[in-house]
């Protein structure tokens, strides 16, 4: 297990966000990019995630793919990072680095419409 502050974890998350390719970044608008120690409640039973399962992270919103060109009628999407698991899982700094970098690149997927099994196709 890793610990960071908070400040820590928001620079690693926007380091995560700096690599991504810049033609991506430019083309996510209205997008809140989050964290929080945990899941909720709420978004545990919303994704019927059971106990011994974890989250390191979640998109909620309208994908891009599915708004037909209109951006401005939908409420700004929402990425969150979820600190807890994503700092249990790794051993070292630069490990969570790698995790999250992982993850942010995971969620902008599912922002531009990817499903689970188009983003491990692309992994591969």
């Amino acid at each position: 297990m890793v610990e960071v502050t908070d400040e820590q974890f928001q620079e690693m998350i926007n380091r995560a966000f700096a690599v991504l390719p810049k033609a991506h970044r430019q083309a996510i608008k209205n997008v809140a990019i989050i964290y929080a120690d945990d899941p909720s409640p709420e978004q545990r039973e919303k994704l019927n995630l059971q106990g011994y399962q974890t989250l390191f992270g979640l998109y909620e919103g309208v994908p891009l793919a599915r708004r037909n060109g209109a951006t401005n009628i939908y409420p700004p999407d929402k990425i969150t990072l979820f600190k807890g698991p994503l700092c249990r899982a790794a051993n070292t700094l630069d490990e969570l680095q790698v995790e999250l970098h992982h993850t942010v690149w995971h969620e902008v997927a599912h922002y531009f419409g990817l499903n689970h099994t188009q983003i491990h196709a692309l992994e591969q």
